[in-house]
């Protein structure tokens, strides 16, 4: 991906320096470890996992990280930086087309540990949106787990990991989050499940229509980008998680989509090129 010398947004909250760590809170009964581990391998919801935590007082630690960030961290920063710059001036063009103001969210660069609108999370549920505050969270060290525990490299990889959260944010702009919610009360899991994975299609969907728009405007890709963002969006797979973990899926828990419904709605995104090619609920 042709990123370099080019703009980074000033959205980027960084978190990671000062504040030391305070003592993990003790309690029975829930692991944090557990529950992130839960999050992580089969979808769970974050804020499910955030509602845990606080209601239990889970065993959490608040850390952040004095240390100066290393040259690689730099780079990484301002990478993602640079994707979070294209997303601005992709989605502020599409919203300007639909006579709607874009609100562009910022992105919260953390270590370890982070407290948001939503609660507090553990960097090993990975990168999260949260409603409550219009932010992405994002511990950097997640592009490392994305390029050796799932075997998703590629910068391209990570940025669509990044898209995909901007995506999120475009859903509660557009309201689309706020109905699947209020939809899915009174449902069986089961039934809330499969909206969910339709919300998380459409989150798919719309990392490669800014994928497509951000080419189109900029030329930015390089040879084998796409089949570093779909290798990644298959690597992330309900089904594909959940084997792992287990050696066995149920389809009725899934709450992100297959591998193969992800990888279709990312280029259904690239190949359409509209927010309307993006209907994953018809």
């Amino acid at each position: 991906m042709k990123w370099r010398n080019r703009r980074v947004s000033q959205n980027i909250e960084d978190r990671r320096a000062g504040g030391g760590r305070r003592p993990a809170k003790k309690v029975g009964g829930i692991s944090a470890i557990i529950i992130t581990l839960a999050a992580m391998y089969f979808g769970i919801d974050p804020k499910i996992v955030f509602s845990l935590l606080e209601n239990t007082g889970g065993a959490v630690s608040s850390s952040t990280n004095n240390a100066r960030p290393s040259a690689e961290q730099k780079q990484l920063a301002q990478f993602t930086g640079v994707v979070l710059a294209d997303t601005e001036d992709t989605w502020n063009k599409l919203f300007q087309q639909e006579n709607i103001r874009y609100s562009e969210p910022k992105l919260v660069l953390f270590t370890d540990s982070v407290r948001s609108a939503c609660g507090h999370a553990e960097a090993s549920m990975g990168p999260f949106y949260c409603p409550g505050d219009h932010k992405v969270y994002i511990d950097l060290g997640f592009y490392k787990q994305l390029k050796i525990r799932h075997n998703a490299p590629g910068d391209f990889a990570q940025a669509y990991v990044i898209a995909h959260e901007i995506g999120h944010h475009v859903q509660t702009l557009l309201g689309t989050s706020a109905k699947v919610r209020k939809a899915q009360q009174g449902m069986s899991q089961a039934q809330a499940n499969r909206l969910s994975v339709k919300l998380e299609l459409q989150a798919d969907c719309y990392a490669g229509l800014w994928a497509y728009h951000t080419e189109k405007a900029k030329q930015i890709l390089e040879q084998g980008d796409i089949d570093e963002a779909l290798n990644a969006a298959s690597a992330i797979g309900d089904d594909r998680l959940q084997k792992q973990a287990r050696g066995y899926a149920t389809p009725e828990s899934f709450t992100h989509g297959t591998s193969q419904q992800r990888v279709y709605w990312f280029k259904k995104g690239f190949t359409d090129g509209t927010l309307r090619g993006c209907n994953t609920f018809s």
